[in-house]
């Protein structure tokens, strides 16, 4: 008789939901805010702020990703990966479709779009568009698992390396191609150093965390002061910083803030549809904004971010359910049209 399942730890599902939260404030900010007429300094604070959560929250995003993934890549007769990576890479190429001819409907707003056959080959391959954290995943889910038989710092110290050149500017300006060079490191931080990771969590207590933001804030102002930015490891050294931060913060709110933890939790294991819609109503918004000449004032332009923020992710969600009501939910997993189509032979 085997035992019960243990419980799923909530913490990583609460860094999800805070960095999915973060991606789309980001989006929302860039996007819509600092085009609104009549933004002024609220918006430039609401930019600078987002700015100074880069190094958090697309690497502590991957660091959790590599963590959920260990098991899968790194075990000896493990199969699982193949499914998981084929079904991001179907993922990415059935909503960079999708999001091609949505976004055709708003022109004027301001993301990569394919306008023609070259273009869109580029941004399923070489130039990925805003949709690269599924590619970028089933990239690193293979190279994860073609490593797995290399030793654990030598996989890490070689993937430090390439981060650190990526984020030095070395990389091509190729779309999003830099993002998923100089992320790699993070997923395969998650993959080899699952245990690590977990101990770390169990450890957090509310001064270290203390500490960590301290020195979070600290290191910002010396990259910031100094013109660090392109130096080379400055990068993942200081979103190392940021994600121990952000491990920290997640465990803390998991641990004793249950009502904002809960939220998190639920946000957190449903990021994926949010992650592939929330660029094309973001865009209707924007448009509709402009059609309507709407015009911002200082009230709005700081609880705007936010509140639009909360929409979108509402507004992803709801249609992710009627999606899936309507019988499309193969578009939030693509392997299952084709499981249907050709039928596994029974064992």
């Amino acid at each position: 008789m085997t035992g019960a399942r243990a419980p799923r730890v909530g913490w990583p599902d609460v860094a999800k939901g805070i960095c999915i939260i973060l991606v789309v404030l980001w989006h929302v900010v860039t996007k819509v805010a600092v085009e609104m007429p009549g933004a002024g300094p609220v918006t430039d604070v609401w930019v600078m702020l987002n700015a100074q959560l880069l190094p958090l929250r697309i690497p502590l995003f991957f660091l959790v990703s590599g963590v959920f993934a260990a098991r899968a890549v790194l075990d000896v007769g493990a199969r699982s990966w193949r499914r998981r990576a084929g079904r991001l890479a179907l993922l990415y190429v059935v909503w960079v479709l999708i999001q091609t001819f949505v976004l055709a409907l708003t022109p004027d707003f301001d993301t990569a779009r394919a306008n023609d056959g070259w273009e869109l080959l580029a941004q399923l391959t070489l130039s990925p568009t805003n949709l690269w954290y599924l590619l970028a995943l089933a990239v690193y889910l293979t190279i994860g698992r073609l490593t797995r038989g290399l030793p654990t710092a030598v996989v890490l110290s070689v993937a430090f390396v390439i981060a650190a050149v990526a984020g030095a500017g070395v990389i091509p300006d190729l779309g999003n191609l830099w993002q998923l060079v100089q992320n790699l490191f993070f997923f395969l931080l998650g993959l080899r150093g699952r245990a690590v990771v977990e101990r770390f969590a169990q450890s957090v207590g509310v001064w270290r965390t203390l500490a960590l933001a301290a020195v979070y804030v600290a290191a910002l102002a010396l990259v910031a002061g100094l013109t660090l930015r392109l130096l080379p490891g400055a990068w993942p050294a200081l979103a190392l910083i940021a994600v121990a931060c952000g491990v920290s913060l997640s465990v803390l709110l998991d641990r004793h803030l249950e009502v904002v933890a809960r939220a998190l939790r639920w946000i957190g294991r449903r990021t994926l549809p949010i992650y592939v819609l929330h660029m094309m109503p973001l865009a209707l918004i924007d448009a509709g904004l402009d059609a309507a000449d709407w015009r911002t004032t200082p009230v709005l332009e700081a609880i705007g971010p936010p509140v639009l923020t909360a929409s979108v992710i509402a507004i992803c969600l709801g249609v992710h359910a009627l999606l899936v009501r309507g019988g499309l939910g193969a578009l939030f997993d693509p392997l299952q049209a084709i499981d249907r189509l050709v039928p596994h032979p029974r064992r």
